[in-house]
């Protein structure tokens, strides 16, 4: 690699660096081309020679956060081997809910497929196996199950994920009254698995 083909990509992770830190401090709504550059110290048209689209540069911003998440996630749900495959959907549930609490910006960003290229610059390769983790433990709690696993994993991303939008908006904690989110992880659970163990 040549010394250019460094800074080539030196700026590239760069722009990618100062997209991450403004959806971090200012929400999705930061992310144009002109604030990335500025942040970045580089003309407003300078993006478009690493990304050719705004929707390109955002995707890599977003996988910066599914790699962040997959970390949370690996690190929650361990080798399975000292735990049941319930016990480990809980850890994934929490993990999950406190990625979406300590990163609201990028969280958003992450699941806005309207704004993403999820074919590009392997947003998909990032993305689906935190879904496949997901499916293969619902499938080890629930290995009789009538609806198929990817679709009972379906349903329970999108329950935890209202979970993670409505505690953040603080709806759940008014309507509910409860003060943590475990509560509301194990009822997602059951409603999913069928109760467990008491």
């Amino acid at each position: 690699m040549t010394e250019r083909d460094d800074q080539e990509a030196g700026l590239r992770a760069r722009l990618v660096d100062v997209g991450v830190e403004l959806v971090a401090e200012r929400g999705v709504q930061a992310l144009t081309l002109r604030e990335i550059a500025r942040g970045a110290g580089v003309s407003h048209g300078a993006p478009r020679r690493y990304f050719p689209t705004h929707v390109s540069l955002l995707s890599a911003i977003a996988r910066r956060g599914f790699g962040e998440l997959a970390v949370e996630v690996a690190k929650a749900v361990g080798d399975g081997s000292d735990d049941d495959a319930r016990v480990r959907l809980r850890a994934l549930g929490r993990a999950y809910l406190d990625f979406a609490a300590t990163h609201r910006g990028m969280f958003e960003l992450m699941f806005r497929h309207d704004l993403l290229e999820s074919n590009q610059l392997g947003l998909r390769e990032t993305s689906l196996p935190l879904f496949d983790i997901l499916a293969g433990l619902v499938a080890e709690a629930r290995p009789a199950s009538a609806a198929g696993a990817r679709v009972v994993a379906g349903a329970l991303w999108a329950n935890l994920h209202g979970i993670a939008q409505l505690w953040g908006w603080g709806s759940l904690r008014l309507a509910t009254g409860e003060d943590d989110v475990e509560p509301l992880i194990a009822a997602a659970l059951d409603a999913h698995l069928g109760p467990g163990a008491s």
